[in-house]
C-alpha cells in the first residue's frame, strides 16, 4: 500500500475500530485545543505510528500543528533503520535527535531498568518538545495499556492508580502529556498493521534483552483470561478507577497528605 492508500484505511476499514475511539478520547477529556502545537512522539513501534497517522487525520478539521519527534535512546542501526524506513513510507516528516537513555538506564538500573528508562525519557522528551516550540507531548498508549496498568499498580504496587489521558508536566511549566488513543484497543492497531503491510521493530531495551519485563506481560494474560469468561473484564477494571467510591477507602492520599477513613468516624 502507498502512504495515501494506508490513510485512507481510517476513513474507510478501520474508521469504526481506530478513528472512532481516537476522536472519542480526543473530545472527552479535551485532549487538543485550537492552536496547539503538538510534538507526537514516533518510538517506531504500531502505535506510535499508527498516532502520527490519526493525528495528521485530525489537523484536517483542527489548527494545530505537529512535530513528529523520534529520540533514539541508543537504538541499533537496524531498530533505527527501520524507524526512519516506516517514517519514510508513511510520509511522515520525522525528526530524530539521540540521547543515551538505555546505555544509562541498563547501566545505573540494571536489573530493572524500567523506571528510570521512562523517567530519563519522559524528561528528555519534553525537554525536546519546548526546544521546537510545542506545547504538548502526544504519545501511543492505548486502552489495553490503561487498563493493564490499573492491575499492575493494584497487584505490584500496592495502590489504585490509572494511567490518565492527560498529565501537566511537573517540571516544565506550559507542557502537558496527552494519550489521544486511550480508548483504541491494541487487536484493533495490530489488525491496521497486518493490512496495511506494516512491519514494526519491537523495543531495544535493557528489560527485553534481560527478559525482566515480565510483570506487564503476567498481567495482560491475566485479563486475557478473565475476558475470556467475562468480556466486560476489561471495562469494570478501567471502571474502576471512574467510579472511586472515596467513603470505602481505608486510605487515600491527595495534596494535602494522607488520610484515613478514621479521620470520618
Amino acid at each position: 500500500m502507498t502512504a495515501q492508500q494506508i490513510r485512507r484505511t481510517l476513513q474507510t476499514d478501520f474508521a469504526r475500530s481506530l478513528r472512532k475511539p481516537f476522536v472519542r478520547a480526543v473530545r472527552e477529556f479535551a485532549l487538543v485545543r485550537q492552536g496547539d502545537r503538538i510534538a507526537v512522539c514516533l518510538s517506531g513501534g504500531k502505535d506510535s505510528m499508527l498516532l502520527a497517522l490519526l493525528m495528521q487525520d485530525l489537523q484536517k478539521t483542527m489548527d494545530i500543528s505537529l512535530v513528529f519527534l523520534a529520540m533514539d535512546p541508543g537504538y541499533s542501526p537496524q531498530v533505527r533503520a527501520r524507524l526512519e524506513q516506516n517514517a519514510a513510507r508513511l510520509d511522515l516528516p520525522l525528526a530524530v535527535f539521540e540521547t543515551n537513555v538505555l546505555q544509562v538506564a541498563g547501566r545505573h538500573a540494571a536489573e530493572h531498568p524500567c523506571f528510570l528508562c521512562a523517567k530519563m525519557r519522559r524528561g528528555y522528551l519534553y525537554a525536546e518538545a519546548r526546544r521546537r516550540g510545542c506545547n504538548k507531548v502526544a504519545l501511543g498508549h492505548h486502552y489495553d495499556d490503561a487498563v493493564s496498568t490499573v492491575l499492575m499498580g493494584l497487584v505490584y504496587g500496592g495502590q489504585v492508580q490509572a494511567m490518565l489521558p492527560r498529565v501537566q508536566a511537573q517540571n516544565y511549566a506550559g507542557m502537558e502529556l496527552i494519550r489521544p488513543m486511550y480508548y483504541v484497543r491494541e487487536r484493533a492497531v495490530e489488525q491496521w498493521a497486518a493490512a496495511c503491510g506494516l512491519l514494526f521493530s519491537s523495543c531495544d531495551c535493557p528489560a527485553k534483552r534481560l527478559e525482566t519485563d515480565t510483570k506487564r506481560a503476567e498481567i495482560r494474560a491475566l485479563i486475557a483470561a478473565l475476558a475470556e469468561k467475562n468480556p466486560q473484564i476489561e471495562a469494570n477494571i478501567l471502571n474502576a478507577v471512574k467510579n472511586v467510591d472515596t467513603a470505602k477507602l481505608l486510605g487515600w492520599r491527595d495534596t494535602d497528605g494522607r488520610h484515613s477513613f478514621l479521620d470520618r468516624l
